[in-house]
């Protein structure tokens, strides 16, 4: 058996890749955990992500966040949810990005208004509802 080293450690090597609902679930809350959830700030009991944290870059910050968002956007639509659902999602990601444009300005809201979160929870209710087996208790 190879050894393990430090490259295939990593963060990436532990997603699963499959189709199914519990490898989709575990790859969306990741996504989820990497824009909105990634430091603690000292102090208060918030976290940010990559999502806050790129709205600092004028114009390509919001719009790079705003395209990992729109990774959760496609995983659910290749679940087979409901357009509409989806849609609505698109327009979580574009409030998202309307506000991430803001130069510096634009960080606030968007600590405020977490559209991956929003976007993960519904994609968590589809699956509750239609692939129960996916589920997993919350600690």
């Amino acid at each position: 058996m190879a050894r393990a080293t430090r490259m295939n450690e990593g963060f990436a090597q532990r997603l699963p890749i499959g189709t199914d609902a519990a490898a989709v679930r575990q790859r969306i809350e990741a996504m989820e955990h990497l824009l909105e959830g990634l430091v603690r700030i000292p102090g208060l009991r918030r976290k940010v992500g990559l999502d806050v944290l790129l709205d600092f870059v004028p114009g390509i910050g919001p719009t790079a966040a705003a395209a990992m968002g729109a990774y959760l956007a496609f995983e659910a639509r290749n679940l087979g949810m409901p357009k509409r659902t989806v849609a609505r999602m698109a327009g979580n990601i574009g409030i998202d990005w309307a506000l991430g444009m803001i130069p510096f300005v634009g960080a606030v809201p968007d600590f405020f208004f977490r559209s991956n979160t929003r976007n993960l929870r519904l994609i968590k209710r589809y699956l509750d509802k239609h692939h129960p087996a996916s589920r997993v208790i919350d600690a």
